[in-house]
């Protein structure tokens, strides 16, 4: 029996850390070994906090922290985290393959802001692979 649209039901936390874990070991090595101490966390939906800190109405995911650009003296790491947000994810991503796209997208998404790419360079970079 096959699964409708209507009836996707996003995976649990297992699944979607997994998801997490397959886009990270699917990273080039020479952004995956300098990813650090990054935490990467999974909530349910993004607080009106969250959404005001970027000016969004949605997301799917949010890094926060100093992008590796842009540390201190003496190369200090700050704490740095990327929230991956259920809600919006399950409502945009519809079937099992498209939902372990929108992660893996969402994810490599938000790396590339810790490394100090903007919003706007990385559309630039869509536009022209």
């Amino acid at each position: 029996m096959t699964q409708s649209a209507d009836e996707f039901v996003a995976p649990d936390d297992d699944a979607l850390e997994g998801l997490v874990i397959d886009a990270l070991e699917a990273l080039p090595s020479e952004f995956r070994d300098r990813l650090g101490s990054v935490a990467i966390v999974i909530e349910d939906e993004p607080s009106a906090a969250q959404l005001a800190s970027v000016g969004a109405r949605g997301l799917y995911g949010l890094y926060q922290g100093v992008p590796r650009t842009a540390y201190g003296a003496d190369q200090v790491a700050i704490p740095n985290k990327i929230t991956l947000f259920r809600g919006p994810l399950t409502r945009s991503y519809r079937t099992p393959t498209a939902f372990a796209a929108g992660v893996t997208d969402t994810v490599y998404h938000e790396i590339a802001h810790h490394f100090g790419i903007s919003d706007r360079r990385l559309v630039e970079l869509r536009a022209h692979p």
